[in-house]
This record gives structure tokens, sequence and C-alpha cells, in this order.
């Protein structure tokens, strides 16, 4: 037995860092006659395994520092961003007069972004991009979003508020990356760091935010090379947005029966329609967009027809329900005090606004999409519309951004874990029904969702 063979059967866990293996070897170094060759050999092995180790070390602790920073000052964006929605919601909803901007609104924002020279910014599409193609997010990016999300809800469009967070978060951390020196590596996983940093103090959820920036890029895997930034910078932000007075929603769900074979067989039901609906959601939003552009190519004048357009819509529907992010319609619908297609409104309210040059995201109006409909179907199938409305959220979430985990981590962050069975298998459902699409036609669709094969390819 030489010395060589006595190190190789040693775990690679305790290696040479370990006192009491290093104690063992020099015990064999003294009890043996080595040659000098192959002692030679074995310090060349120790000091590569003392080279290696303590290189992940100083990695992970830089990366601690890094995350804990990041965290601390996208929690402070977060709640300011957070505050500023909440700050214009209010002035909208007190003078309802405000809606009377919707058609100049959008000609604003188009002419806000040329001068900026960013007009063919592709919102959170473009955060994918980068970290696809190693090129970079302009930090112009983040102001910019600030600005034009929050006047877009001063103005009433149908917009959320996570995908301007996932910018926000997405161009700060790429240039926090600049600013350090990172490799290129590195920047994306600062990218991904910003995105949890501000998704978690916007919106309360660290444990599904920290998840889903790790997920949303490429279905199928996960970047666990980003997973300790990303749940740090997560944790933070969030403590630090809760501090400065950004609380987290919980929404109770009225009655959750048995998980049994019949309402396991009503929960697969509804889990295909939400898959289909995720579907009819995103082919609106693309190909919709599409021809708007095709048809009308000046974007002043097509900002301001669609904003005229959902001045229209807004004044059919007598109120405001379904102007802004619509999150506190959830709640509305687990109550069942919803129209049964205010889905359908919801669809078209989202679809023109974002057409019509409006900021924001599609994530919160995929929240009140799918709780509605859950709702709705809950009362058709007579079978518990609270939980239903759960349910449907989680499902249609998962189909429009293809991120099963995360969707399953928000609806208990939520909703509480009883109703975990249900989540579970409805989302599983809808991620399978929901095929290849998606809100970001820059995410990749890395390995199938139905058989276990590579395929790289971007949603539709």
């Amino acid at each position: 037995m030489t010395i060589l063979s006595f190190f190789k059967g040693f775990p690679s866990s305790y290696d040479i860092t370990d006192c009491s293996v290093l104690h063992v070897g020099l015990l064999t170094l003294i009890s043996y006659n080595i040659p000098v060759m192959e002692k030679d050999a074995l310090v060349k092995k120790v000091t590569h395994k003392l080279k290696h180790n303590f290189e992940r070390f100083t990695r992970v602790a830089r990366w601690i520092v890094f995350s804990f920073v990041t965290g601390l000052l996208l929690g402070v964006i977060g709640a300011a961003f957070a505050r500023a929605i909440e700050f214009v919601t209010a002035i909208r909803l007190s003078e309802p007069r405000l809606l009377l901007l919707l058609p100049v609104g959008a000609v604003m924002i188009v002419f806000l972004y040329h001068v900026f020279r960013d007009d063919s910014d592709g919102g959170t599409d473009s955060v994918l991009a980068a970290i696809h193609t190693d090129s970079g997010i302009p930090l112009r990016m983040a102001p910019l979003i600030f600005i034009s999300t929050t006047f877009s809800h001063l103005c009433g469009a149908s917009v959320g508020r996570e995908g301007a967070a996932l910018q926000m978060g997405g161009s700060i951390g790429n240039s926090l990356g600049k600013l350090f020196h990172f490799e290129q590596n590195d920047k994306n996983t600062m990218i991904m760091c910003g995105m949890s940093g501000v998704f978690s103090a916007m919106f309360g959820t660290p444990i599904a935010a920290a998840i889903f920036s790790l997920e949303v890029v490429s279905v199928g895997i996960m970047h666990y090379a980003a997973l300790v930034p990303c749940v740090i910078s997560s944790f933070v932000a969030r403590r630090v947005a809760l501090y400065l007075g950004v609380g987290a929603p919980f929404f109770a769900i009225e009655a959750i029966p048995a998980f049994e074979l019949k309402s396991a067989l009503f929960t697969v039901l509804l889990a295909v329609l939400c898959g289909l609906l995720s579907i009819l959601f995103c082919m609106l939003l693309h190909k919709g967009g599409r021809l708007a552009r095709k048809k009308i190519e000046n974007p002043y004048i097509r900002g301001f027809i669609f904003g005229s357009l959902l001045l229209i819509m807004t004044f059919f529907t007598q109120g405001q329900a379904y102007n802004g992010t619509g999150i506190a319609m959830i709640e509305s619908s687990m109550a069942g005090e919803l129209h049964p297609a205010a889905f359908i409104i919801k669809i078209l309210f989202t679809v023109v606004s974002l057409i019509a040059g409006y900021r924001g995201g599609e994530i919160i109006p995929s929240f009140f999409i799918g709780a509605s409909f859950g709702a709705t179907m809950g009362h058709v199938l007579n079978f518990a519309p609270s939980l239903c409305a759960a349910v449907g959220m989680g499902a249609v979430f998962c189909g429009v951004t293809n991120c099963p985990v995360t969707a399953f981590l928000i609806c208990l962050e939520l909703f509480g874990f009883e109703g975990a069975p249900y989540f579970l298998l409805a989302i599983a459902i809808s991620y399978t029904m929901s095929g290849y699409y998606g809100l970001y036609q820059s995410q990749t669709i890395v390995y199938s969702k139905y058989k276990s094969n590579y395929i790289n390819k971007r949603t539709k």
C-alpha cells in the first residue's frame, strides 16, 4: 500500500483541511519509508487540495458579503417602489378623472423611452436575454422602469409591478457586477441576485422570490450556483422592506375539503383549463402585440389608439376593478364577489395596456386572472370556490411562467400549507398543459416537458 493510495481512500469532503486527517497523514509519513518522487507527488496533492478548498471558501464568503449588501440596497429600492405604487394608486382611486390620462399617458411613456434611446426595450425579456447571451443591462433601465411603471399605475393601466421589479433588480445587479469587476458568469449571478431581492421586497414572498430567479431563466434546469446569493439577497431585502413598512399579503381560504379522489379529479380538471387559459393569455399578448405593431407602425399613434380603447373599456366596466395590478381583487375572487367573466375582462385590459406601451408586468395580472377563473369554476363545479381561486392563481402563474417550484412556493406563502396537495397537483398539470408557451420569449426550454430530451428552444 503506497501513501498515495492511502490518501485516495479518504472522502473528498474531509480532504486535508480536516485536522484529524492531517494528523493521520503525518503519522503515515513518519511510519512509511516514502520515496522522494512519491513524497513530491503527495506534497503537490496536499497543496492542490488546500488551495482548491481555500478558493471555495473565499468564493462563498465573497458571495455572502455581496448578496447581503445587494439585499440591503434592493430592499430600500423595492420598498420605495412599492410605496410609490401604493401612493399613486390611492390618488387615482380618489380622483377617477386621472383615468382621462390613459390615451396620452401611453404616448408620454413611448416618448420617455425614445428620449433615453431605449425604444426596443423588451422588459423582463431583455433581462433573461442578457443572462443567455452574456450581454449587459444598462443601468438606465432601473430609473426608467421605476418612473414609467409608477406613471402607468397613476393613469390606470392594467399592469403589474413584479415585472418592473425584475427589470430593476436585474439592471442594478448587473451594474454592481460591473462596478466590482465580476467575471461574466458572476455578473449573471448578480442579475439573478438582484431579481430575487426586489421581487422579495415588493411582494413579500422571499422563499419563492429566491427560487424564481433560478428557475425562470431556463426551463428544465436550475442555476444552483446562484442559490446562496439569491437566498441571502431575498431574505435581507424582504427584512429591509418589512422594516420600512412594506407588508406581506396573506389570503385565507374559507374551507379546504379533504383531499380525496373526487376533489383530486376536480383539481385536475381545473388545472387543465388553467393551462389552456395561460396559453390563451400568452398568445393574445404576443400575437396581439405583433399584429398591432404591424398594422400601426407609429408607436405614438398606436399608444394613443390603444390608450383610448383602454379608457372606453374602463368606462363600460363602471369602476376601476380592472385597472392597476388587481391584487386586491384576489381576495374578492376568493369571496366570490367578482363577475363570472372577470378573468376574460382582465386579460383584455392587460393586453390592451401593454400594447399601448404602458409598463409594469404581467405577473400580478396573471394572479387576478387565475384567481377569478378558479373562483368561477368552483361555482360551476359546486366545489370549494375559495380553494379553487387559490389553486387557479397558482396554476395560471405556473402556466405563463413555466416555473412550477416557484408557483408552489408562492401558494404556500400566500395561502398557507393546508392546501398544499391541491396546489401541487394543479401546478404539475398546468405546467404540462401549458406546453411551450410563456410570458417571456427569451426564456429557454432546455429539457422537454414530456420526456427527458434536451431540446433547447425558446418559448412561444
